[in-house]
């Protein structure tokens, strides 16, 4: 392949992909204007605080738990070769609530809640249900895009909330029962070597992964093509990307609060 040819394909390629980032930007300003604009629509608001936030509790809290009753044995069988088995609950505690917490609860709602809000969207585009709404007068993106976003900054982090207490306490579990810790002195090291930063840092990406949840569901749902295959075309692709940004996102936030 000729350096023309080759460099022909990278600037087409990096060119869709600033095309693709400037659709997302555009469509994300469109649903935080259409939160802070009546008409409003509280059932569908409220449906989907049921969607994202309880029916999504206990796929969380199952992966917490177990998260993080793997991490105490982890830790205590890796610092057990430098004699650092004492760190456990320190190390639990921080590596739930600044890390594993928010991140495997913000991908357990890519997985469920994306995929199930692009479905659902992508299903009504192609059984016109959409251009329904247009000839009823009633926007798309207020009435099926802007609960949903706002459902999920509210919610999310409240499941990351959770998801940290059910993984420290999960962890907790497994050193008391299993590890010979002590159930006081371990509540005390988690405790005190928690601090208010770690928990914001935790919350606030709550928010971001709950967002970019939602926004990618909606995003692709919108976008999908007509017919079956449209549809799960749109599902894959919102799940991915979901998951994709969510990591992204993880990484740039990390940073910004390391430096604090």
């Amino acid at each position: 392949m000729s350096p023309a040819l080759l460099l022909a394909q990278l600037g087409r390629a990096v060119l869709s992909t600033l095309a693709s980032v400037g659709r997302v930007s555009r469509f994300a300003a469109s649903s935080f204007s259409h939160m802070l604009r009546p008409p409003f629509y509280p059932r569908e608001f409220l449906l989907a605080l049921l969607q994202v936030g309880w029916l999504s509790l206990p796929v969380v809290g199952l992966t917490a738990i177990f998260t993080g009753g793997a991490l105490a044995l982890q830790i205590y069988s890796g610092g057990a070769r430098f004699n650092a088995e004492a760190v456990v609950p320190q190390i639990v505690a921080i590596g739930m609530v600044r890390e594993l917490g928010p991140v495997l609860a913000g991908l357990m709602i890519a997985a469920r809640v994306t995929s199930s809000i692009a479905a659902e969207i992508a299903t009504m585009k192609v059984t016109e249900q959409i251009d329904a709404l247009v000839t009823l007068s009633t926007n798309p993106m207020k009435y099926l895009v802007a609960p949903r976003v706002l459902a999920a900054l509210l919610t999310v982090p409240l499941l990351v909330g959770v998801g940290d207490i059910i993984g420290i306490m999960g962890g907790y579990v497994v050193a008391t029962q299993n590890l010979g810790f002590n159930p006081a002195a371990y509540l005390k090291n988690t405790v005190d070597f928690l601090e208010w930063l770690d928990i914001m840092s935790s919350l606030t990406k709550g928010a971001a992964f709950g967002v970019i949840a939602a926004l990618m569901g909606c995003y692709y749902g919108m976008q999908s093509g007509r017919g079956a295959q449209g549809v799960g075309r749109a599902t894959k692709s919102s799940v991915e990307a979901a998951a994709v940004l969510i990591l992204a996102a993880n990484f740039v936030l990390t940073g910004m609060f390391f430096s604090l």
